[in-house]
């Protein structure tokens, strides 16, 4: 993600900033909510590091399946 570029997007929902941080590569997608007191920079960090977060994570291996098929 170092060289991805990311959309943010800002809806202000009374005194609270809800802040979606989307990777422009993958279509992932998270959301923080954040005090409108915060500046844009303090929101996008904080989204910033949820999505890195999120796309560190590897997607957890299938279950093992003890059985047969007919």
């Amino acid at each position: 993600m170092a060289d991805n570029e990311v959309y943010f997007e800002f809806v202000q929902v009374g005194q609270q900033m809800r802040v979606a941080a989307i990777d422009a590569a993958t279509g992932t997608e998270v959301i923080v909510i954040t005090p409108v007191s915060a500046n844009k920079y303090q929101m996008q960090q904080i989204a910033m590091a949820k999505l890195r977060k999120k796309l560190g994570e590897a997607a957890p291996p299938p279950p093992a399946s003890s059985g047969k098929f007919a």
